[in-house]
């Protein structure tokens, strides 16, 4: 679904390019009319992670730089002559987060801290990308951008604090910072340690035994084209800046209704397990996130343009391409 050229003649950056949401946020940009200059984490192997799969027509026209949102240097340079910062380069895998901490301190706080610095210097608006994660376990839904913030795991807890700090950029030094808040993003290229990718690659590898962790934490998923609307739809959306705004659908299903659904779509009966290694401490667990759009409806106009099941059909019938699925280890349990 193409971008009606929002972007057209805006000079962009991409954070985090070479990784799932990033890297379709690098298309969404190109198709919505931008120049892009997309970020991808240095790594001496020179692997542009997923815009390694784009065609070479469409890589001939992104800009790709390799550095660190760690290095402030070089996210001024990165940065200089941009109009627009899509922030997504973040560490993400919350199970990683237990045994991590510094390093999403490093990389969520720190690295944060360095791109709004930099767009301070230059000018630039800044999306800045949160997580639902932010406010832990639903106490009311659906949730509003109100709902009380709750560091429930080290994870979210970084995420919070560079929600913080946009928003001080914002009220201290004029920073234009929207705070982008996605909901469950799923859908092609998004590594297993999600539970959508963990589902179907473990069918589709023939697997008739499913190891997930707990199966009754309800979420709100959102494939991943109406995630990277949402962001381009709040990029041209004055009126947020300096605001926090939800991209959600407001439909909660539990994981194990999702595995169902996963292998009704591949067409095959699969028994379901709950692996203790896969169970977060027991404080930890965000038991249900519902989000409430109602915000960036207002704001934008933006609804989301899939269905769960819409979205879930695309992802699958990427997943079941031989060329993808060996990108990845069904069965081992990927944090």
């Amino acid at each position: 679904m193409e971008q009606d050229m929002q972007l057209q003649g805006k000079k962009v950056v991409v954070t985090g390019a070479d990784g799932f949401i990033g890297s379709h946020m690098v298309e969404a940009a190109l198709d919505a009319g931008a120049t892009v200059r997309a970020l991808v984490c240095y790594n001496s192997f020179g692997s542009w992670g997923w815009l390694d799969s784009f065609p070479k027509e469409k890589l001939t026209k992104i800009e790709i730089v390799l550095g660190d949102i760690r290095d402030k240097v070089q996210m001024e340079t990165l940065i200089q002559g941009s109009d627009i910062v899509f922030h997504l380069a973040a560490l993400i895998a919350i199970p990683y987060s237990y045994g991590a901490f510094e390093s999403f301190v490093e990389t969520n706080v720190i690295g944060s801290l360095n791109v709004l610095e930099a767009a301070r210097k230059h000018g630039s608006k800044v999306l800045l990308t949160s997580t639902s994660e932010v406010y832990g376990t639903a106490q009311y839904v659906p949730m509003d951008e109100k709902h009380p913030l709750q560091g429930q795991s080290p994870y979210s807890s970084t995420k919070i604090a560079a929600d913080h700090i946009g928003e001080a950029f914002y009220r201290s030094f004029g920073v234009p910072v929207v705070i982008v808040r996605p909901f469950n993003t799923f859908g092609p290229r998004q590594s297993t340690r999600a539970v959508i990718p963990t589902i179907a690659t473990q069918i589709l590898s023939g697997k008739e035994e499913i190891q997930l962790g707990r199966l009754d934490p309800v979420r709100d998923f959102n494939f991943v084209k109406d995630t990277t609307s949402a962001f381009i739809a709040l990029s041209q959306c004055d009126a947020a800046i300096g605001q926090a705004v939800n991209a959600c659908s407001g439909v909660g299903i539990s994981i194990g209704e999702v595995a169902q659904m996963i292998a009704k779509v591949i067409g095959k009966e699969v028994h379901i397990t709950e692996d203790p290694n896969r169970i977060r401490p027991a404080s930890s667990e965000v038991e249900r996130l519902i989000g409430s759009a109602e915000k960036m409806k207002s704001l934008t106009g933006w609804t989301p343009s899939y269905t769960f099941e819409q979205g879930l059909a695309e992802t699958i019938q990427w997943y079941t391409n031989p060329e993808n699925l060996k990108h990845f280890k069904a069965g081992i349990y990927g944090i």
